[in-house]
């Protein structure tokens, strides 16, 4: 499985779930670690350094642009700890921009509205996305709370292929 995001400025992060655990590959532009800011582009050191052989695919794989890259974190199975290859980082706050990007994976529903104020320019209410972070099972009524321009038959195709109730 596979997870992403773009922003449409350019900042952009991938994420594959599998049998090995999770990993995250992410590009801030504006990042101290970006590999645009030196000429010719490099990929900050350490960057894909010490990523288990269990993620080769994720390393891989061109969909993910892997050498824009100012982050890169995995976590297998069984860790109590995420990882990362990148062992020296520049001295300002959220060098490689993953703070800033992975912030809304916080699992906080508040961190959603937050976003979707400034991003989609909506104020939502608290409840119906609780109800989503919650998995509770996805209503015309919730639904319309969150995009009264949609209907469940909009979504079936969506909710069958990520499992949603």
């Amino acid at each position: 499985m596979m997870a992403s995001m773009r922003d449409g400025s350019g900042d952009d992060y991938f994420i594959l779930f599998d049998s090995h655990g999770a990993a995250i590959k992410g590009f801030d532009h504006e990042a101290t670690m970006s590999p645009w800011s030196s000429d010719p582009p490099i990929i900050w050191p350490g960057m894909y350094d010490c990523i288990p052989d269990d993620f080769s695919s994720f390393l891989n794989e061109p969909a993910f642009s892997m050498e824009d890259a100012t982050f890169c974190i995995w976590r297998r199975h069984g860790d109590d700890a995420w990882h990362c290859g990148v062992t020296e980082f520049p001295g300002d706050d959220d060098p490689d921009g993953s703070e800033h990007m992975l912030a809304i994976l916080d699992g906080d529903p508040k961190t959603y509205l937050a976003f979707a104020r400034d991003y989609y320019e909506i104020d939502l209410s608290l409840g119906p996305v609780e109800h989503i972070y919650n998995n509770g099972p996805l209503t015309e009524e919730i639904l319309r709370a969150l995009n009264p321009d949609l209907v469940l038959k909009d979504l079936q195709a969506d909710t069958l292929e990520i499992v949603y109730p």
